[in-house]
């Protein structure tokens, strides 16, 4: 049967401009940086994809190593766009990324105009999309200057190839040569992506307040820090979890006895909220006004449900917020 929007996707979601852009966010995006690749089941992918959609999630973030096998998730992204969204491409925003190591030899992992340039062409036939909406350099690499990056950036925007052009992880010294360069060119920064957490939260320090200097917006990833701020490592490392695979990002070393210790009692906190930990961890990270949107990953449409649930509730006492520095200090 062919896939048909639900009608009332645009009543279930919150909307917040980008910045100084005219362009709106969902609260909430999808990333497709952990099961959406090759080795994944294409089937629950797609069922994924499409409660999103029907939910109002708009945004759909991508990058070209994301797999694995690193490109598989935009193919398979690119898939499902072509069989379910035909008539709907312009009511999504669609973000890819390059700069992390993808094909063999000394051009295929860093930030030069080489990699982005070759990069954003690979990403654009795998996905099957004429233009992204937003493309970014997916990290400073310590070697290329910002300006050779920052000028292929600006270039991709002036041939087509991207509406958009943002920046990740950028130490913040870098990041403001960026957002000069960007804005002289008439192509400013529309977006800045970070990992930010309760359990992560250094772009408190300069990032945060660096980026709204710019009029650029900021979008979180890692906002459940790989999983730990959920129930799920409460009671152990489950057997099928993240930290539980070789190959995942997060390691069991990772998941300390402060960690659990500290989400256990940020629990107690939720439970009184009436949410799950997963829910008012991103209500955290969402209460700043200077953050756009948070990038959400799942492995099921019932996980992908829960974290929208968050929505329902953004808003914190001043009891609850200094209870949670409390702990996250402790």
């Amino acid at each position: 049967m062919e896939y048909q929007p639900s009608v009332e996707r645009y009543d279930r979601m919150q909307y917040k401009n980008c910045g100084n852009s005219g362009l709106l966010l969902p609260r909430i995006s999808l990333g497709l940086w952990h099961n959406f690749g090759s080795v994944d089941d294409f089937g629950i992918a797609s069922d994924m994809i499409k409660y999103a959609f029907d939910n109002g999630v708009t945004h759909f973030d991508l990058a070209n190593n994301y797999g694995p096998v690193p490109g598989s998730a935009e193919t398979n992204f690119g898939k499902i766009l072509k069989e379910n969204f035909r008539g709907y491409r312009d009511e999504m925003i669609i973000s890819s990324k390059a700069g992390h190591e993808m094909w063999a030899g000394p051009y295929g992992g860093n930030s030069s105009r080489k990699n982005l340039m070759a990069s954003i062409e690979q990403s654009l036939r795998r996905t099957g999309l004429e233009y992204f909406d937003i493309f970014y350099s997916h990290r400073y690499d310590g070697v290329t200057p910002v300006e050779e990056t920052v000028q292929a950036l600006i270039d991709m925007v002036k041939q087509g190839k991207t509406l958009y052009i943002g920046i990740s992880k950028y130490p913040p010294e870098k990041a403001r040569v960026a957002y000069e360069m960007m804005k002289a060119a008439g192509t400013p920064c529309l977006i800045s992506q970070y990992r930010y957490s309760m359990f992560d939260r250094a772009v408190e320090a300069e990032s945060l307040a660096l980026a709204a200097q710019y009029g650029s917006g900021f979008i979180a990833f890692s906002p459940l820090a790989q999983g730990l701020l959920t129930d799920k490592y409460l009671h152990g490392i489950p057997e099928n979890s993240r930290a539980a695979r070789a190959t995942g990002f997060l390691k069991a070393d990772q998941v300390t006895a402060d960690k659990v210790r500290k989400a256990a009692r940020l629990n107690e906190i939720a439970v009184r909220r009436g949410q799950t930990l997963a829910e008012m961890a991103l209500a955290w990270v969402l209460r700043d006004e200077r953050m756009t949107s948070v990038i959400v990953g799942a492995s099921s449409v019932k996980q992908l449900n829960d974290n929208l649930h968050a929505l329902e509730n953004l808003a914190f006492l001043n009891d609850e917020l200094a209870e949670i520095e409390g702990i996250l200090r402790s």
